[in-house]
């Protein structure tokens, strides 16, 4: 395709830069391909991009920038070796690649670029809604708008994530398992994940009420006894009581920070793991921790 064919793509210059790329990006998202007259891939790269980009009728703008030419905002991007492709969104980069593509991959990358702008923003403004009402104790709604989004987006972790804890805070493990299972075989050791299937490990270990009725009246017949009061812990997490269990392991902690190797110590922590990184338990609990620590 001749230079004069191309609607949609654009020599840039580092004068051009915050015009042609940062401030139109503000409108529809722009690629910005570092290029060099004597990189053979480039030349490879270049006309698969432009057929892309061209394809989308004006969706998506291209930038090629002759890194022999104009180098200031290669050198601000990191950018160590050409081809590099940058996507810029809303004024900042949000995507990426390095080296020669074949079509099929720069056409997914364009589509998820495009797929990824106005359904994105929709997508994490109903994540912080489910949140909201998750931590509000609106389980029902919370459970709602999670699944809404899964109708969506099957593969967001959020939305699994999110779902699976609306499950657990039921009680229903089953469905909280079952909802793990949509998680694809690439993200299955996200923190968010692993959270939760440390959630379903203690749940495994709950107790009668009447075992935690006889550790409460044990510990409050002896405040002292700190391996008695590590069980009822261990009980309220079982049951999905972080805060009560969090509490009681702090009031070991800070009798004895360092209580049999660390115990009560690895115990929290996997309480904070369990309960996820924006509950409260875990930032009032880190917060406690760490002033203990650091006194």
């Amino acid at each position: 395709m001749s230079n004069a064919e191309l609607q949609h793509v654009k020599e840039g210059t580092d004068q051009g830069f915050m015009a042609d790329v940062v401030e139109a990006s503000m409108t529809q998202p722009v690629i910005v391909d570092f290029w060099a007259p004597w990189c053979g891939p480039c030349r490879t790269l270049g006309p698969i991009i432009e057929k892309v980009v061209e394809s989308k009728k004006g969706a998506v703008k291209l930038v090629k920038i002759n890194t022999e030419e104009h180098q200031a905002y290669a050198g601000q991007l990191g950018v160590r070796s050409i081809p590099a492709v940058y996507a810029f969104d809303k004024g900042r980069p949000v995507d990426g690649f390095l080296g020669a593509l074949p079509e099929s991959q720069v056409r997914a990358f364009v589509e998820k670029l495009l797929s990824g702008t106005d359904d994105a923003q929709m997508i994490a403004e109903a994540l912080s809604q489910a949140e909201a009402a998750s931590q509000k104790g609106d389980i029902a709604l919370a459970a709602e708008i999670y699944a809404a989004i899964l109708q969506q987006d099957p593969e967001n972790i959020g939305a699994i994530a999110g779902l699976a804890r609306c499950h657990l805070a039921n009680g229903d493990k089953e469905a909280a398992e079952a909802t793990l299972a949509m998680v694809p075989e690439a993200r299955k050791n996200d923190s968010a994940i692993k959270g939760i299937r440390m959630a379903i490990e203690m749940m495994a270990d709950a107790p009668p009420p009447s075992e935690l009725d006889a550790a409460l009246s044990a510990v409050m017949a002896a405040p002292g006894d700190h391996a008695q009061r590590f069980e009822l812990a261990e009980q309220y997490a079982a049951l999905g009581k972080y805060q009560d269990a969090a509490d009681h392991l702090l009031i070991i902690l800070s009798a004895k920070l360092d209580w049999e190797g660390g115990k009560a110590k690895d115990k929290l922590l996997k309480i904070f793991e369990a309960a996820g990184p924006t509950d409260p338990v875990t930032i009032e609990g880190r917060r406690r921790l760490s002033s203990l620590m650091f006194a």
